[in-house]
């Protein structure tokens, strides 16, 4: 495992249910972990900023993604 690695499992989950400020959040706020194999110039590149790198990839795959279903509804 990476030496960087340090699980969160103290953090509670954010369920649909919590604050209005968390119903806000983009898909629902509740993360699931996984494993993804990325490039290390990337990752390096997103750490670089600081904290948060995690959240940070996953606002861009949102973005890609959301600009994917948008593209896709247009053509229908």
């Amino acid at each position: 495992m990476n030496k960087e690695y340090e699980p969160d499992w103290n953090q509670p989950a954010v369920r649909p249910h919590d604050t209005v400020a968390q119903k806000h959040h983009a898909g629902g706020g509740v993360k699931q972990i996984v494993t993804i194999r990325l490039d290390v110039d990337m990752l390096e590149w997103f750490k670089s900023a600081g904290p948060g790198y995690q959240t940070r990839i996953n606002q861009v795959l949102r973005a890609h993604m959301d600009a994917q279903r948008a593209a896709a509804q247009q053509q229908q």
